[in-house]
Formats: C-alpha cells, structure tokens, sequence
C-alpha cells in the first residue's frame, strides 16, 4: 500500500480546495483543456502519457507510461486526490479489436486497482455515447445500450469496471460522462476534415442532409464536466450519487447540412452544391477497393458518405440541463473559433495519430 501523502490544503479559490489531480491520457486534445480550466482554478496536476506533452500541458509534471502498467500508475498516483482518466483507445480505424478492450476495459481496471493501492476514491471517466450503438431513441441515460464498435462495447466494459469499484462502498466515487463527437481549437479530426474540405472546394454534400449530428464543443464539455463535481463557483442543483451517468451533447442539434453550411459561412464561402445521395455512394466505390487493397484510412468510401449524410446520430442531454448547467459557448460559436484558429494557423499544422500499442508498455 502506498501510504497517503498530506491533508488537503484549503486554497484561497472561493469554497474549494487545492486538490491534486491526475489525468490520463494527458498529452491529449481534451486534456489540454481540463489542464487550462483546473489549473485556473488552482489545482495541481499530473500528467499520465505514452506520448510526451506539448502546449500547456508541458508545464504539468509528466509521467511517460502506460495505464495498463501498474508501476507507471503507482508512480503517478503518488499524493493525488483524483483521477480524471481521458486515456483510450477510441480512433475508429487501424486499432486491433482486443486493443480497444485492452485499454478501455482492462486499462481501466488497473486504474482503479492503483487508485485502492494509493488511496484515491474520486475518478471521472470519459466513455461515449457509442455505447447506445443499435438501441432505439431517444438515447438517454437510461436508453439500452447495444454498441456496435469494439470502441462502444470496450467502453461500455470500462464503465463496468468503475462501477463494481465505486459499489465496494467506503466513499468512492465515479462520474462518468458519455460525449459525442467532440470538437474544438487543436482538433484533427472530423470536425478538422470537414473544414478542411470546405477551405478547399472540394467537399460536396451527398442528399438533402436532414440527418441530426450530435457534437460536443470542448470548451462546454470540460466545463460541465468540472460543474457537475462541484469545482467551480456555480455548484449543481442536486447531489450527485456515488455512480453517474452525464450525456454531454451540445444543443440543439444541427443537421448535417446546417453543420457544413455553418462552415462555409464562418470561412466566408458559399453553401457546398448538393449532388445526388446516389452518386456519392457510386463515387466511393473505387475507394472502397483501394481501402480493402491498402488498409488506407481514405477521406472517401461509401461508409463514410453514409455516415455524413444518411447516418442520423443524435442524442439526449437533458439530466444535465435538469442539473443545472447551461453551455457557456453556443455550438455555432464553438465551431466559429475553430473555424477562425484553422484560417490563422490550424490549416499548416501536421496532424499526429497516437494509437495505442497492442500491448502495454511496461516501465523498465
């Protein structure tokens, strides 16, 4: 056992107190975020990563390791007081099935076996609304899950995990929060393609593009998150259990066409021309072969022409309303800043893919 490291110190931050916080997963996109908010607020965090930090959160202690290692995680849990785990296997294209459990459920499991080993009883974990997968709406907390994904299904596994943790009682507790696709400033990726796109004139719609597109700003999503465990000034209307469930999903929800219409005007450009649903799927046959041949990820098959215009993914957020919390950044504004950080610079930078090994990497 890790002995305990100090009393929590009471800080000059409104009510609060300074904690220490480890994030998984740190060197991320979201985390960059939950770095930029918490240590506004005065906590001091912990950085735990396969990947080395860049921006802001290179100024935070940095463990390189892995979360399935538990000598990685002994070393990083030393002295916190809680676990915001952002790391996972979540890219939907070139990650192995049993990779994804790997990390989401068994990463998880060892996150919480080190936290009994340090003491620690307050986690928030990130998993996804892909865990609603094939159920029927409206996808609410309480909806069935039935992912169709090795990334729903694993996550869903995770979720699992930290409640058989938090049910073994003596005070701990799990916030969990299932987001959608989640966009903003310093983002590569669906949100980042389809600007790109537009910024190009090469994107066409494919149909009418009635189909809802659930998204999730960072900005709101960090906040919310931090909201609902009572961090900041403003504290939720209601106590939150032991073991939560949160939605986060931006609203209202936008269709596919109001999503990339919305670009074009935040890039000054006229709506993309719409063309025939028909001819977007005979258009991505070719790469669908080149894709088989290859194991390319492409911008173009007929999957991803059905996903963006056909695929409806919409879903619920009203327990978080009900809480209390109300976005700070409206959805049209969210996609304006990362619209305007892609003119300015986004547009020259290199994105970099991080997946996960298939097996963990263990400190020497």
């Amino acid at each position: 056992m890790i002995p305990r490291h100090r009393s929590r110190e009471t800080c000059a931050i409104g009510k609060g107190t300074a904690l220490k916080i480890l994030i998984t997963g740190g060197s991320g996109f979201i985390a960059e975020y939950f770095h930029r908010d918490l240590s506004a607020l005065g906590h001091e965090l912990v950085n735990l990563d396969l990947i080395e930090p860049k921006g802001p959160q290179a100024q935070m202690p940095h463990i390189l390791g892995d979360i399935r290692d538990p000598k990685a995680l002994d070393k990083a849990m030393e002295g916190v007081d809680m676990v915001v785990n952002l790391a996972a296997a979540h890219h939907d294209f070139g990650i192995a099935h049993d990779t994804y459990y790997s990390v989401n459920e068994h990463g998880s499991q060892m996150v919480c076996d080190a936290m009994d080993r340090a003491g620690i009883k307050d986690v928030i974990f990130y998993s996804t609304v892909a865990v609603y997968g094939d159920a029927p709406t409206p996808h609410e907390e309480t909806a069935p899950t039935a992912p169709n994904s090795p990334y729903g299904g694993s996550k869903l596994k995770g979720e699992g995990v930290f409640q058989r943790w938090v049910e073994q009682g003596d005070g701990r507790r799990a916030l969990v929060i299932r987001p959608t696709v989640t966009f903003g400033v310093h983002n590569f990726a669906n949100m980042y393609s389809l600007i790109r796109q537009i910024d190009s004139g090469k994107y066409f719609r494919f149909g009418e593009g009635t189909n809802i597109k659930s998204l999730s700003y960072v900005e709101n999503i960090v906040d919310a998150t931090l909201f609902l465990k009572g961090l900041q000034n403003n504290k939720p209307t209601r106590d939150i259990e032991n073991f939560e469930i949160f939605n986060f999903i931006d609203k209202p929800d936008m269709t596919s066409t109001q999503i990339s219409n919305t670009v074009s005007e935040c890039l000054g450009k006229k709506p993309a021309p719409a063309m025939p649903y028909a001819l977007g799927m005979v258009m991505g046959v070719p790469f669908d072969a080149v894709i088989a041949l290859t194991g390319k990820n492409l911008p173009i098959s007929t999957a991803r022409v059905k996903k963006m215009f056909k695929t409806e993914t919409k879903f619920e957020a009203d327990k978080l309303r009900s809480a209390g919390y109300t976005p700070k950044v409206p959805l049209k504004e969210g996609i304006n800043r990362m619209v305007q950080w892609y003119v300015s610079s986004g547009k020259n930078e290199n994105a970099e893919w991080h997946q996960p090994p298939a097996e963990p990497v263990m400190m020497s």
